[in-house]
């Protein structure tokens, strides 16, 4: 038999898969609760948005307020990382109930003796809940309500604000409905802002030929701390196998002298827990994760759970890889690459209890280094309930610690991972260039339910990834792509020197760098100077002082008149920062157009004039109208316009 209850609590949001997949959120933010709350009939029924923090004992409330259509809304603000949850519950109000409907009464100049009567019951009720000041307010109102001479107080008081206030401040919840809980992960600010440098140590070296070590990487940490930078990502430092090794172009038999991929992890000098003796020391590699932090930089690092052939599991743990009958393992392939220098993991093994264990001990050994933040490769080829696993367990010891997921696959893939509890994602940005796919895309990414869950961190270009479009193309290509991915996405990277230095020759017909950095040592200028490092750095910094640019998801794209002028508006939280970004798309011609002011989200009437600064060129315009005409030349093809009211 059904209960009694007659509320209805429904369609919550924000929630992901019905609740069984976490949102998420970094410190300070606020999360935006709305839900339907029904009531049969005419009564009047209030609703509560119920939250606490996982440490927390009690739960706090505060009452939703209607919107429209049975709509309700109410928020709390995050302020401790780690998980969060959060309800709704529904009640009738028979207090509010009865005061509203000797309000009704009263205006239609009904006599509400009888009335008076049931509301002394009701306060009568609530006096041992209130404050010694309310419950002499409450008293005098039982008696003036019990006594026929004092009507006109009486009927005045009844429907006092006065007496709405403590009606709402202590209510009766009757046959209260209550929906199911939600949870909500809170993570470091770290995890919505974050701007990525990617080079490989072993190209530091200032000796042309010579293997870079982690030392010599400490003569480029100012350089990437001035150019705006706050994490540098290595890929792989571990040792690479010897067995089966790459040679340089990715070819199949190396030559001698020849470092391998970086991702064929393990040799005889060992494995995922070890580095590579030719960068130098454990010491070595601590002193530079110090002398990073000092600058404002954390050090990622990339976590590849695959193996070379001589890697020390192959022989201590064989059941960890599927073996042929003929002996062999088959090497890892993504059709049509093959990788003949790597043995994938067998996530299907009898023993997969050990190897989970052992890649969370891994883990945890370079935290205890002072790694927090992790680049993942290839993610997607492993179970997911693995990385839901292994995540959850670091975050209950190591809630600052992050994971960005390298996964250029299927978009539900991609997004299943980000539910497993992955901070960052890889994104399909490196490939979208034209208007209207930037904009389908960030629709996509932000106005729907991905926002909830997946934060995307835009790259550029990639050691793996030489898009087309870059290929052989102008400088103001890489101007504009760095300034589309540093204004519409907070989390961003790229691969350098590679990409400020516009080096692009590909293998012909592939989206592959040729004579590629993965197999071979490469020497660079590294205090080379251009417009395109200048250019980033200004853009580094103008995303650092302007809190529009620190989250991705608050984005408005404006109407320009020209496919090739995208622009849009974005604001932090309180519309104390607002921006207005035009950038060009074409990499060779000068563009023209008017663009629309969105001036409902600004607050401004046609007209009215507002001053906007270009923060790259420190030039300021007033603008009057709702359409405004801009120009961009191939020079410099973005405005970054700061709205200042």
């Amino acid at each position: 038999m059904q209960n009694q209850s007659r509320i209805v609590v429904e369609n919550i949001t924000p929630q992901v898969n019905s609740g069984k997949v976490f949102i998420k959120r970094v410190l300070n933010e606020i999360v935006n609760v709305t839900a339907d709350v029904l009531v049969d009939g005419h009564d009047v029924l209030q609703a509560n948005l119920l939250f606490k923090h996982e440490a927390d004992k009690k739960w706090s409330e505060v009452r939703m307020l209607p919107t429209a259509n049975d709509q309700y809304i109410a928020s709390f603000q995050t302020l401790k990382q780690g998980f969060y949850s959060y309800k709704v519950e529904g009640w009738v109000d028979y207090a509010l109930n009865w005061q509203h409907g000797i309000g009704r009464k009263i205006d239609d100049y009904q006599h509400v003796n009888s009335e008076l009567l049931e509301g002394a019951e009701l306060l009568l009720s609530i006096t041992d809940k209130v404050t010694p000041k309310e419950k002499e307010y409450l008293l005098h109102l039982i008696s003036i309500f019990k006594n026929a001479e004092n009507y006109s107080e009486a009927v005045k008081e009844a429907i006092s604000e006065k007496l709405t206030l403590i009606l709402k401040k202590y209510p009766e919840k009757f046959l209260t409905e209550t929906s199911q809980e939600f949870k909500v992960y809170v993570d470091r600010k770290k995890a919505r802002f974050s701007t990525w440098y990617e080079f490989f140590p072993r190209s530091a070296s200032e000796e042309k030929g010579k293997h870079g070590t982690f030392n010599d990487c400490h003569r480029l940490l100012p350089r990437i701390s001035q150019m705006g930078f706050d994490t540098l990502y290595f890929p792989p430092v571990h040792p690479i196998g010897e067995v089966n090794r790459k040679g340089k172009n990715n070819t199949t038999v190396a030559q001698e002298g020849d470092v391998g991929s970086t991702w064929g992890i393990g040799s005889k000098y060992g494995g995922h827990k070890d580095l590579h003796p030719e960068l130098g020391s454990l010491d070595d590699f601590k002193n530079l994760i110090a002398k990073a932090k000092e600058l404002g930089i954390e050090i990622a690092m990339d976590y590849a759970l695959q193996a070379a052939p001589d890697h020390p599991w192959v022989k201590d743990h064989p059941d960890w890889f599927k073996w042929r009958p003929d002996g062999t393992v088959q090497y890892a392939e993504n059709p049509p690459k093959k990788y003949q220098d790597i043995l994938p993991i067998y996530w299907e093994s009898a023993d997969f209890k050990n190897l989970w264990k052992e890649c969370l001990d891994t883990l945890l050994y370079w935290i205890d280094c002072g790694i927090n933040v992790f680049r993942v490769d290839n993610p997607h080829t492993k179970p997911y309930y693995f990385w839901g696993w292994i995540i959850a367990e670091v975050k209950k010891q190591h809630p600052d610690v992050l994971f960005l997921a390298e996964a250029f696959t299927r978009p539900k893939v991609m997004q299943q991972l980000a539910k497993q509890g992955y901070t960052q994602s890889y994104t399909y940005f490196t490939w979208r260039d034209s208007k209207h796919e930037l904009i389908e895309y960030m629709n996509d990414l932000t106005q729907t339910n991905q926002k909830e869950y997946m934060k995307p961190n835009f790259w550029p270009n990639t050691p793996d990834i030489n898009p087309f479009h870059l290929q052989g193309a102008p400088e103001s290509k890489y101007l504009q792509r760095y300034a589309l991915a540093g204004t519409l996405s907070s989390n961003i990277g790229i691969y350098g020197p590679v990409f400020e230095q516009m080096i692009s020759d590909p293998i012909p017909g592939k989206e592959e760098y040729y004579m590629s950095e993965k197999f071979q040592l490469c020497h660079y200028d590294w205090f080379k100077e251009n417009k395109v490092t200048v250019l980033i750095s200004r853009i580094n910094n103008i995303r650092k002082e302007n809190e529009s640019f620190q989250q991705t998801n608050n984005i408005k794209f404006l109407e320009t008149g020209n496919d090739q002028l995208i622009a849009f508006y974005k604001w932090n939280e309180e519309k104390t920062n607002e921006t207005i970004t035009v950038i060009s798309l074409d990499a060779y011609n000068s563009q023209s157009g008017s663009v629309q002011l969105p001036l409902h989200d600004l607050n401004i009437n046609h007209g009215q004039k507002i001053e906007v600064e270009d923060l790259v060129t420190r030039n300021c315009y007033n603008w009057y109208n709702e359409w405004n005409y801009v120009e961009l030349h191939a020079t410099l093809p973005f405005h970054i316009f700061k709205v200042n009211k």
